[in-house]
Parts: structure tokens; sequence; C-alpha cells
């Protein structure tokens, strides 16, 4: 078992109170509440509450008091399971929302302080963080908005560091190859993470599965890269000092000691996850010479962190009367409120305009690429990127320059074949406020996002992701490229809305709903293959913003309903047709967007899907279709669709081979009339 380091080092001092007693503070705290609520993980925020002490004290540009100021800096603890030291230091340094109580109500329900961190739930938690290295792809993003903004706006404004807590979790995540690959190349130097290296995971030493030197990993993306004691103060300012010097993303591997201050357990896998006991912690008061009672924190300590709580009150001051003299204040402030300009809806309106003069036969994809043109002047917030699949998911506006490392005055990033770290980076673009990210890539790579998506729709952010080759119509890549199950997953996920337009009008409007959702992520499933122009008129009023409505009254009696989403829509137009000559009246539906759909009232909605037959038609699985269908079956609902993986060939051959047709449509309506 390793022993904790030690040094000779003059311990730094704040309000004469010594460092030590400051980061025994934070210790105490931590396992006082894990111990209350007889889960979580005591030992992260018990080692690194010395890194977590200088850096408050220290370095960290923050005002207890205006958890909101646009350029304070930004701390993300990666480590989410450690939320204990986020709380600490939060409650310590005088956070309004961060009581004593709050502590004592650890993990406990409407509780400030949740097992992992939540932001908009908790004042001062900047990111959600849990799942390990979503914290520091999120970091990568929101470093990366820090330059784009410093950009547009200058020093005045825009002048901060972002500063991650990662774990060896953090780093064996496969998120983080494609973090730290990102911030090397974008040298995204005001990033510092601190490294907790402390050699424990849940399961023991760390030299059960990983022999990684990180190190030599970080440098070789191009970090600047340090270690220091991570228990000694001077050590760990002097590496943050360092780095804050360096041009290029810095980490700091602090070698400490989990459980630091635990007689019997420090060290080992035992204070990872699990209160520490009655016992264990008598003893640790003991060793740290901490003798108040549990959540008693003497005056002149608590005074002495809500010094380093003020620290920052005069910078604020500084950033108000620079803030408020600004030329670019109002711009600055609408994009920070994240209200969109007054000319977005009239570039919305023109461009539907265009397309009903129009009335062009494009892929989605492509409709998508001329409203994002369309959009590029008028939102100069809007950060667009792709996975490497820029020529095929048509993201970058024709005017829009790339960002690279130096220069951060551009609007499209280039993020390389990494979507799970693409998504992540959007959602720290997101959370730091004044950009709206949007990304590409194909919706069957949706998988290798999901868990950024899922937290986009935890987090409430607005992030929009552009997934084309929605469907079998993708054609020739086959199987591998041919998402299926993708759209039920997803409209499985709370609050994410899921937009899957049939043309150029409904892509127009679908865009304008996800961007005008300030509170949700958006999909945008788009197709590769061209689809005709369906919807004629071209009114103010967002038919899609309904989410489902009748886009063919059928011209005779009304006796059964198809419905579909995005290309399919155009086929149950053709089975309208069909039924139709044969006198049987049949109401076309589209559902752009289920999410939407179910907010309506219950009046529209039945008014909508109609009292007859319904069939439903979706190059997809049936999953979910049942809430509109009812049972699917021959006594039941109609579903036309996919009932397995796809095949590679021409799109239409596909269409034909998996019997996804007009005629297959038609025929389902009749065997239930």
């Amino acid at each position: 078992m390793p022993t904790p380091p030690t040094s000779a080092a003059t311990p730094a001092s704040t309000a004469g109170v010594p460092h030590e007693q400051l980061a025994n503070a934070i210790r105490v705290l931590a396992m006082d509440a894990v111990e209350a609520a007889k889960s979580g993980h005591p030992g992260m925020p018990m080692g690194m509450a010395d890194v977590a002490t200088v850096l408050f004290s220290q370095f960290l540009k923050f005002d207890a008091l205006h958890p909101e100021w646009p350029d304070r800096d930004r701390f993300v603890l990666s480590a989410g399971h450690g939320s204990m030291l986020l709380y600490a230091l939060l409650y310590l340094t005088g956070y309004p929302q961060m009581t004593i109580e709050e502590i004592q109500r650890f993990r406990q329900i409407d509780s400030k302080t949740p097992g992992h961190p939540e932001h908009g739930h908790t004042q001062g938690v900047e990111t959600t963080t849990g799942p390990l290295g979503q914290g520091l792809g999120n970091a990568v993003g929101m470093a990366l908005a820090e330059r784009l903004q410093n950009a547009r706006y200058g020093d005045a404004l825009v002048d901060h560091y972002t500063y991650v807590i990662a774990g060896d979790g953090c780093l064996m995540e496969g998120i983080s190859h494609e973090a730290i690959s990102l911030a090397g190349h974008l040298k995204l130097s005001k990033l510092i993470v601190l490294f907790d290296d402390n050699r424990i995971s849940i399961d023991g030493p760390t030299d059960l599965t990983v022999s990684d030197d990180q190190l030599g990993r970080f440098k070789a993306s191009g970090w600047h890269v340090a270690q220091c004691d991570g228990h000694d103060p001077k050590a760990i300012a002097e590496a943050i000092a360092a780095a804050k010097k360096s041009d290029k993303p810095s980490m700091i591997a602090c070698r400490t000691v989990i459980g630091y201050g635990a007689p019997k357990k420090q060290g080992t896998a035992a204070t990872h996850g699990s209160p520490l006991g009655k016992d264990e912690i008598a003893g640790a008061r003991e060793k740290l010479g901490w003798s108040h009672a549990p959540f008693e924190v003497p005056l002149d300590i608590l005074n002495a962190w809500r010094e380093i709580g003020k620290r920052g009150q005069s910078a604020f001051a500084d950033w108000t009367k620079r803030h408020d003299g600004a030329a670019q204040k109002t711009e600055f402030d609408r994009t920070q409120k994240g209200e969109l300009p007054e000319g977005f809806a009239a570039a919305i309106n023109d461009i539907k305009n265009t397309f009903a003069k129009e009335a062009p036969k494009l892929a989605t994809r492509q409709s998508s690429q001329r409203v994002i043109d369309a959009l590029n002047t008028v939102l100069p917030e809007l950060i667009g990127g792709s996975a490497d699949l820029t020529g095929s998911n048509l993201t970058k506006a024709k005017a829009a320059n790339p960002v690279k490392a130096g220069d951060f005055t551009g609007s499209y990033v280039y993020y390389g074949v990494r979507e799970h770290g693409m998504a992540a980076a959007m959602n720290g673009i997101a959370l730091h406020g004044g950009l709206i990210p949007f990304g590409g890539t194909f919706l069957c790579f949706t998988d290798y996002a999901r868990p950024a998506i899922r937290l986009s729709a935890l987090m409430n952010q607005r992030v929009v992701y552009v997934m084309t080759h929605d469907s079998i119509g993708q054609g020739e890549d086959g199987p591998t490229h041919q998402p299926v199950e993708h759209l039920a997953s997803l409209r499985a996920m709370p609050n994410l809305l899921v937009f899957r337009p049939c043309d150029s009008m409904e892509t127009a409007e679908c865009w304008a709903l996800a961007l005008a959702a300030k509170n949700s992520p958006s999909i945008l499933a788009l197709t590769r293959q061209a689809v005709p122009h369906l919807r004629a008129d071209a009114a103010v009023a967002n038919h899609c913003a309904r989410g489902g409505y009748v886009i063919r009254p059928t011209q005779v009696e009304r006796q059964a309903t198809i419905l579909a989403t995005g290309s399919e829509v155009a086929i149950a137009v053709e089975a309208q047709a069909l039924l139709e000559k044969d006198g049987i009246g049949a109401a076309v539906v589209s559902l752009p967007c289920w999410e939407l759909f179910d907010q309506q009232s219950e009046a529209y909605r039945n008014e909508v899907l109609g009292t007859g037959a319904r069939v439903a038609v979706e190059a997809a699985g049936p999953f979910g279709w049942e809430r509109y269908l009812g049972p699917i079956g021959p006594k039941g609902g109609g579903f036309v669709g996919m009932m397995g993986f796809g095949a590679s060939a021409p799109g239409p051959d596909v269409y034909k081979h998996f019997n996804i047709t007009p005629a297959a449509v038609a025929e389902a309506v009749k065997a239930r009339l």
C-alpha cells in the first residue's frame, strides 16, 4: 500500500489558517456525509482535498455570490463519483444554495447534493458528471467555447481557464482518447487537467487492469505534462502555475493517496465507494487532528474558506465595468441568454418561401444544408461540425470558415472520427454559454455518441445532432450503416426531440424548432436519398410544431389513416392515391416529431389520427408505433417497415426487397377495413 508522500515545503495558509486545516475541512465533510447517507465515495475527495484547496485558494477565478458570471473559470469534476469534494467546496466558499443542511442531506430526495453532480440542479455545478470521461469531454468543449468567444469579443469580456479533476477511470474510458486528441490538436492552452493519480480502482490496484504511461500518452497528443506530489501544496501550486504558462493544454499527474487520513483504509479500494465506518472515521479524526463533531467546521476555518470564496469579487467588479462599457454588450448578452436574434424568424420564412417556389426534389440533408446557409449570417453563434463526414452530412455552411489551432474566428469544427468526443464537446460548448453547437454523423453512429446525447437531454442543453443517412435508403453501404432500431431507441430517451422531416419545407421547420428549443437537444434524422416536395404552402405557421398533422386529406370519405415519417411520407402519399382509385379514403399524417405530437391536446391528436383503420410506414423497426396504432397485427394496427437488419444494394432496390412500397401500404389498409 502506498504511503502519503512527504515534503519539506512550507504549506500555504489563508487568513492565518494552515493549508492542512483547510483541506481537512473537505475531508471530514466528505466522510461525514457519506457515512450519514450510508453510501457514496469518500476516497477521492479525501485524496484530492489538497489539490482542490490549492486550486480554489490560489488559482480559480470565481465569485461564489455570482455563480453565473460568464468569465469565471470553469471547474469540472469529471470523476463525478467524488461529488462530495465539489459539494464541500461549494459550501465552504459560500455558494448561497449550498448550506450545511444540504451537505447533511447528501444523496437524499430533492437535496442539492445528489450522488453525482447535476448541472441545473445544484448551483455551481458546471456539468453533470458520473459517467466517467464525460466531464473531460465536456471540458474540451468549454475550453473550445472560451477560445471561440474570445476571438469574437476579446480579452476584456472572455478570458478564462477550464480546470478538470479526472481519475484513472476517466482516462481508461475510450472517450478520453477522443477528447485528449482533439484538445491537443486545437492547442487549447487554457485547459488544465488535474489527474488524481491514486492508482486505485473499485476492483483494487489499477495495475490489475491498466499499465498506460499517462504522461506519455498526453504528451503524444500534444499536451504539456507534469507530475507532482498531490499532498504538497507548494508543488501543486508550482505545477499549476507552470501549466498556465504553456501554449498547450496541460495535464498534471497528482500522486495522491485515496482516502488520505483514514488510518487503516487509506490507499486501498475500501475507501473508494463505501462509507468508512464509525471506527475508521474516529481514527481519521484523530490522525488529522480534527476533534470537532460531525458536520462541524470551526468558525476560523469556515471564515478562511469564505474569504477564498470572495477572492474573485474584485475581478468580477472589474469585468462588470468592462462589460457595461463594451460596444458588443447587447450581442454578448443576447447570446449568453440563449435568445435567438430578431432576424431568425424572417430567415426561416424566407427559406420556406424559396422552397415553396422551387418545390425541389432534394435529400433532406441537402435541404438542411440550404437552411444552414440561410442561418449562417443571421445566427453568428452557430458552431457547426461533423465527425469526418462533412461532405455527406452537409453540415458546413458555404461561408463558414474552419476552426483551427491559433485561429478561432471560424465557426466550423472538423471533429474527425470522434463521434463520442464531438457530442461531449458540443455539450461543453452549450454549457459554456453564448454559442449553439450542431454536429453531424450518420444516424447509425448515434450509438457511438449516445452517452453524451443522453447527458444533453438530462442537462436540458440545446445541442443539435444532424444525423443523416437515416434508413435503409442509405443503400449500398449495407446493414452496418443502415439504422433500424435507432429511431425507437432515441425516441425512448426523455427530453430528446427526434425530428424526421419528409421534405425541404419540413426540414426548415424542424431546424427552426430545434434552435428554438432552449432546454432540449434535438436529433435531425435526414435522408441520403432525394425525396419529393410534398408541402406547397409556405405559411408563417410551423406545422411541424404540433409534431404531427394531416399532410394529405382524403378526397373521399375517410375510412383509414396512414401514418409516416421522413422519406416514407412520400410512400404513404402514393399509397393514398392507389386506395382512392378503389374508392377508399385514407388521410396521410406526417409525424415528424412524436415528442411534440404527444404534447398536443387529446382532441387534436384524435382529430389527426382519425377513427378508422390505422397503418404506419417507416423504414425502421416497429417498436413504439403501438402508441398510435394500438396492438400491431391482423386485427389491430398495420405496420410496414423493417423486422430485421438491412441489406447492401441501391436504396430503391432495398426498399423493394423489404416490401416497403406504396402497394404494400395500400394492401395493409385494405386488410383492416
